[in-house]
């Protein structure tokens, strides 16, 4: 796992063709807006959460946020811990980002 600023993972996930950007928050949060081409997996519903990221393509990189930066580094921890060598979490989250925003539409 790698904390990453909002200016790194910009510029890594606009270079990176083997991304998946993983949004760990809640379903009311995530229709906050999120950031785009996100895909939501709870951490908070942790049996749905496991199946979930055993799903995962254990070659890709996954870029990882939340509303604070705390649960998107749980979710790196997870997803090494079950073999997924390359995780990247959004430092700050949601409340740090200035970014673009997508509705979760």
């Amino acid at each position: 796992m790698k904390d990453i600023t909002q200016s790194e993972w910009e510029e890594l996930t606009s270079k990176d063709t083997n991304k998946v950007i993983l949004d760990v928050r809640t379903p009311n949060e995530w229709a906050e807006g999120i950031i785009e081409n996100a895909v939501l997996i709870d951490i908070l519903n942790p049996q749905s959460f496991m199946d979930e990221v055993e799903k995962l393509d254990k070659n890709k990189h996954y870029y990882i946020y939340c509303r604070s930066g705390g649960r998107s580094g749980q979710a790196c921890q997870v997803l090494n811990s079950i073999g997924i060598e390359t995780t990247y979490n959004l430092m700050g989250g949601m409340m740090a980002w200035s970014g673009k925003v997508s509705n979760s539409n």
